[in-house]
């Protein structure tokens, strides 16, 4: 099996320009292919991590990646499956969060000489003279057709600004660019980006009259169609100071059992017959398909040490509730004598908010110390945060967390 046949059978390929073409450039890795990332965080997230795992997969299989961070493109930022318009940004919050972004990827892909290389967009967007570049490309676009695409489509009732509407333009430019300075002759991207990635492969054509291909993977989503990635605080994020060793693999040891097979496929690299068996498993024996799936992805993103130290702490907590050892853990501001049990959840960030903790307390979803607390106003002492092992809280049915002074 080449390495297409294996995107295709993990199912990871949505749309694709020419698929003939595309299967004899990976298969012979002679694809010299860029995604791109746009810096609107100081860290990746889960939705970055299947992009990751593509390019790792083929650059495995000989093709070169071109990793591509948007310095540029994040001064307007993407409309693409959005309902808003995001923050504009400063140039130090851009090139520090680009920053962040290399580290993190050299986790996952090789870079050096003839392998893969990173850019930034900064480099030739920001140089870009207005007026040349609507001599250049300008033409090359229809009004109509850009209207067409979904990207767009879905924000003019909210109203789409002319900043948002360059997107599309600049996007095409980044492949036209890369193409033309660095050979590069496919993309890929999510789901989601297809209008402007068919906009860069046809730009391509018309200015140079060479094909550039253009191929979009399966969005992670969960069986509800919700984004994956997504926790009742946020993202999960690839940095460990954003969100922890443990969380991160709780949270794929708790996807739903229509996820978990899936996953598997698009996440790991875990061959596919190992796969295949595992998709036999039913009931409770699907939890041990969730253990190796937060398993792979924690050695992963995190190293095999920490995905050793994630999974014996939720065997430990899960198995005979009693080791606190390796539990997530806060130590906590205190100023007095004692301190509100919702000021704690915030300051442990098991909730995002004062009035997100109140909810929980009095939906019945807090445990102190295997105790349900249902006051909102309930103290923690200070006496109880210095007991060795502080207090052991407990959030809904999965999630456990130490504080202590």
């Amino acid at each position: 099996m080449g390495i297409f046949e294996e995107l295709k059978a993990r199912g990871l390929i949505a749309q694709i320009t020419n698929e003939d073409e595309v299967k004899n450039l990976v298969n012979n890795g002679s694809a010299k292919f860029y995604i791109g990332f746009d810096p609107t965080a100081d860290s990746l997230h889960v939705g970055h991590f299947m992009a990751l795992c593509l390019m790792k997969r083929l650059q495995m299989a000989g093709n070169k990646p071109i990793v591509l961070i948007g310095g540029g493109t994040g001064h307007v930022g993407d409309p693409s499956g959005r309902t808003d318009m995001r923050s504009m940004m400063t140039k130090e919050i851009i090139d520090h969060n680009c920053a962040c972004f290399k580290k993190q990827m050299e986790k996952f892909i090789e870079f050096g000489d003839d392998k893969a290389i990173m850019v930034n967009n900064a480099d030739w967007l920001l140089k870009l003279n207005y007026v040349e570049l609507l001599r250049e490309v300008g033409a090359c676009f229809s009004v109509n057709n850009m209207l067409r695409a979904e990207c767009y489509k879905q924000r003019m009732e909210k109203g789409l600004s002319f900043l948002e509407f360059n997107y599309m333009i600049m996007q095409a430019y980044d492949f036209y660019h890369l193409n033309t300075h660095f050979n590069c002759n496919m993309q890929f991207g999510g789901d989601d980006q297809w209008s402007n990635m068919l906009a860069g492969s046809e730009l391509i054509r018309k200015k140079t009259g060479k094909d550039a291909y253009s191929m979009t993977i399966t969005l992670l989503t969960n069986s509800q169609g919700k984004k994956m990635g997504k926790t009742a605080s946020g993202a999960v994020w690839l940095d460990k100071n954003k969100t922890s060793v443990y969380d991160f693999y709780q949270y794929w040891r708790n996807v739903e059992d229509d996820d978990v097979i899936k996953c598997l496929k698009l996440l790991t690299f875990l061959p596919l017959e190992e796969i295949k068996e595992l998709e036999k498993f039913e009931g409770a024996q699907l939890n041990k398909a969730k253990e190796i799936l937060a398993y792979e992805l924690t050695s992963l993103v995190h190293g095999k040490d920490e995905a050793d130290t994630a999974m014996q702490a939720a065997k430990a907590i899960f198995c005979d509730n009693s080791d606190s050892s390796n539990m997530p853990s806060t130590k906590i501001e205190l100023k007095g004598d004692e301190i509100s049990l919702s000021e704690i959840l915030v300051q442990t960030k098991l909730a995002a908010s004062k009035g997100e903790a109140k909810r929980l307390i009095m939906q019945g979803g807090i445990s102190v110390d295997d105790i349900k607390i249902a006051d909102f106003n309930h103290a923690i002492t200070k006496a109880q945060l210095e007991k060795e092992g502080g207090i052991k809280i407990k959030k809904g049915k999965k999630i456990y967390h130490r504080a202590y002074i």
